[in-house]
């Protein structure tokens, strides 16, 4: 059966093959709370669907209207053969409960590389934070360099601020995006540090104006959530 938790995700998990982030727009904090219970309620009142699948993981927008879906597969073939056979009912269901949802986008990663503080294994992020950063055109090999780059960065920052916990680097497999779930302790440390004299989060080091002026770079948001739910096998 499924079971809700309202334990994290372990994002650096060997067995995820393929992570899928999707965003849904809702529109209110009303709508937010209801599309969790909807989705989870649909969930639990069906057997778990495949045994590929780990986990998945609902998270509510600090702007009101999102949601966001991060679910963990061992492979794209598993989540296809579950879009044939369960997913349908399921948001038929959900739609049903909460009518107007909004589909934003489904994206398709691969996990590349996680970093953060010597003991982030041991403390549970009160903020998620979703950096989404676009390329202009499909290139795989600027995806990870990138993200090589930002780490490098990051180690040499001689300003390191205290509320980050870890940072997970995803490359989507149309080579064209870099998405990056970073754990903090609360919304206010992560606010804080991009109020941070300079540039906030980076300082007004060599390696950071690279990263920011990295060739091909097109655009960069930044979204902060609470992680509302995690359905997983019971």
């Amino acid at each position: 059966m499924t079971r809700r938790t309202d334990t994290h995700p372990d994002l650096a998990d060997p067995r995820i093959g393929a992570p899928f982030f999707s965003t849904w727009r809702l529109g209110t904090p009303e709508r937010q709370h209801q599309a969790v219970e909807a989705v989870a309620a649909t969930w639990e009142r069906r057997p778990w669907p495949a045994a590929d699948l780990l986990g998945y993981h609902l998270y509510t927008g600090h702007d009101g209207s999102t949601l966001m879906h991060y679910s963990q597969w061992r492979s794209e073939q598993a989540y296809e053969a579950f879009v044939k056979t369960h997913r349908q009912e399921r948001n038929d269901e959900i739609d049903t409960a909460v009518p107007g949802i909004e589909r934003l986008r489904l994206g398709r990663f691969r996990h590349y590389r996680s970093a953060g503080a010597p003991d982030w294994g041991g403390r549970v992020p009160g903020c998620v934070v979703i950096v989404d950063v676009e390329f202009e055109g499909p290139d795989p090999e600027r995806q990870r360099a990138w993200v090589d780059a930002v780490l490098e960065a990051l180690d040499s920052d001689p300003r390191q601020h205290p509320g980050g916990i870890a940072a997970h680097f995803h490359l989507s497999t149309d080579g064209t995006r870099v998405l990056n779930y970073a754990e903090w302790e609360s919304a206010r440390a992560h606010i804080d540090a991009l109020a941070a004299p300079g540039d906030g989060i980076g300082g007004p080091t060599e390696q950071w104006r690279r990263v920011r002026n990295w060739p091909g770079l097109k655009s960069s948001t930044v979204t902060r959530y609470d992680h509302a739910a995690g359905l997983v096998p019971d």
